[in-house]
């Protein structure tokens, strides 16, 4: 297909704000694309493979004004100025491409095929020359660009599309473009339910455009190809849990650490994230656990990872072990210092047979059947079930005394939604006091701080928008062996500034940090209407995606909330 048909779309999708309307449009694009351009659906999230693929683009602001700057013969400062002036990079690779001062030999018609093909090339690219040659294959395309095709085309490289569509659109479009005679929530279930188990829309597609719904059926989960885990909500009280879950229910530990998906297929243990990174070589004990202590040839678990202190055996908090997820280098050194055990509290696939579609009541027996427990290193959650409101806050007490959060509460009859925020499985804290936001523009400091960012503005999620809620200095440390540092946010963030002004920077939403505050106030001085009083910094949460940050309903909730306290349920 060629390109330009597609930056078209992008332009009329962007066009309308309402849902309704997008998915009209995106119906009409999908009749029209070929099976053999499924790919293309990678294209409509940004993106280049599944989501459950580790490459991505990874092209920073920088090297987009290099490329911008060698395909339409401008300086760099002008680029730069343009960028400062206009505020999307995306724009003013059109703009320049409009106004281009040097003609091109070496043009052509360009394809989806062709951008595709050199856009996966970039992962792939590493060591010496490596700045280079992706300069090379991305100039390549842009110098063929139209102004049209250079402002999508721009917008895909640096990850910010701005076209409004999600998975959830792309799956509504395919229902009203392949099956607008059936049932609209049986067949939106089918595509769900494939989506869940394949993590690949682009298959999906291939499926939905043949019209056979007994083929997304055929759609199996594969051990080792990562799954969304499922998300709990809120809830206030123990008693507000056992009203919406029914009595009995499972009452279980919530812990204080990071999702780890578990997949085992023979002697292969492969771990995931939340987000779905491969974290299998920064836990070299976890696999040796697995195939200790768990029975079965092929499996997928669901767990959470916490830490401990060695010599205490005290459990601790999420910061102090969330540097292991990232780590890459001296793993032997950091998995004596900071161990983890391993809490496993479901289990999706076993020997062949996917479980999402069992109830939880079987999933959970089935753990303490194949589940070998070994304290801290691999053991079942700790977990009672009962319909009594007594037990349960005696059990949510004694969490709260091992360091943990607090607990989750499970309906003992539902199945495993992949991805999804289901009411089915709530949590209770004490005092919602903390929110995981993300870091949308920062300042520079000066004195000792001098040449780091020193203060950050967060924010919260709001549809597709970030809106701000206050701004953060404190809890970072100068020292690296102190904690998460200015230096190291600095370092990250540098690569996504997409604005400056003076001393400050907006930057593109990307690092996400827990932070804990005193009180929300009513606020006239953020878009978000809230500020965040005396907010500090806790962790760094790379195991989470922007689409997991606290939402703007979110805060309204905790700010009507926050007056009275639930800490016993």
């Amino acid at each position: 297909m060629k390109y330009k048909k597609l930056a078209e779309f992008y332009e009329e999708a962007s066009g309308t704000t309402k849902r309704l309307e997008k998915i009209k449009i995106l119906s009409k694009f999908l009749k029209d694309i070929n099976e053999s351009d499924k790919d293309i659906l990678y294209l409509l999230l940004g993106d280049i493979y599944p989501e459950y693929d580790e490459r991505r683009i990874g092209i920073s602001n920088q090297l987009a004004i290099k490329v911008i700057s060698k395909s339409t013969g401008t300086e760099e400062k002008q680029v730069v100025k343009e960028w400062k002036n206009i505020g999307d990079l995306g724009k003013v690779a059109e703009k320049l491409r409009k106004e281009k001062k040097q003609s091109t030999l070496h043009s052509y018609v360009l394809t989806t095929e062709k951008v595709l093909t050199n856009l996966r090339k970039l992962p792939e690219l590493v060591g010496k020359g490596t700045v280079s040659k992706k300069l090379s294959l991305i100039t390549e395309l842009l110098t063929s660009a139209s102004p049209l095709e250079a402002l999508y085309l721009t917008r895909t490289l640096i990850g910010d599309l701005r076209i409004g569509i999600k998975e959830s659109t792309i799956k509504a479009s395919m229902v009203s473009a392949f099956f607008p005679d059936k049932d609209k929530k049986e067949v939106s279930k089918k595509i769900q339910d494939a989506i869940d188990k394949s993590n690949d829309i682009a298959l999906v597609f291939e499926i939905a455009k043949k019209r056979k719904l007994k083929n997304l059926e055929k759609v199996l989960l594969e051990v080792g190809k990562p799954i969304k885990a499922m998300l709990a909500q809120k809830t206030k009280t123990i008693a507000e849990g056992f009203k919406a879950l029914g009595k009995p229910c499972a009452v279980e530990y919530k812990y204080d650490g990071f999702r780890l998906i578990i997949h085992k297929k023979g002697d292969n243990v492969i771990l995931f994230t939340r987000s779905l990174e491969n974290v299998t070589k920064q836990f070299p004990e976890v696999i040796d656990y697995v195939k200790k202590y768990v029975k079965g040839k092929s499996f997928i678990l669901d767990s959470e990872a916490v830490g401990f202190d060695k010599k205490t055996k005290e459990y601790k908090p999420f910061q102090d072990i969330s540097q292991r997820i990232r780590r890459k280098y001296n793993i032997d050194k950091m998995q004596k210092e900071l161990p983890v055990e391993i809490n496993v509290f479901d289990i999706l696939y076993y020997n062949g047979k996917s479980l999402l579609h069992e109830p939880f009541e079987k999933r959970t027996a089935l753990i303490k059947k194949i589940l070998k427990n070994h304290k801290y290193k691999i053991i079942q959650v700790k977990q009672i079930i009962t319909g009594d409101e007594k037990r349960a806050k005696e059990f949510y007490k004694n969490a709260l005394k091992d360091n943990q959060e607090g607990i989750m509460m499970k309906n003992l009859e539902a199945k495993y939604n992949p991805g999804s925020r289901v009411g089915h499985m709530l949590k209770v804290k004490p005092d919602e006091k903390d929110l995981d936001l993300v870091i949308v523009g920062a300042e520079y400091g000066t004195g000792k701080r001098k040449g780091w960012m020193s203060s950050f503005i967060l924010a919260c999620k709001n549809g597709k928008e970030f809106l701000e809620i206050g701004k953060m200095g404190t809890g970072i440390k100068e020292k690296e062996e102190q904690g998460t540092t200015f230096e190291e946010l600095t370092k990250k963030l540098t690569p996504l500034i997409t604005k400056e002004k003076g001393k400050s920077v907006q930057v593109k939403p990307k690092i996400i940090v827990s932070v804990t505050y005193q009180e929300i106030q009513k606020s006239p001085n953020y878009n978000s209407g809230f500020a965040l009083r005396f907010p500090r910094f806790d962790a760094l949460r790379p195991d989470k995606p922007l689409s997991e940050i606290t939402s703007l309903e979110e805060v309204k909730k905790d700010f009507e909330n926050q007056k009275r306290n639930y800490r016993f349920g």
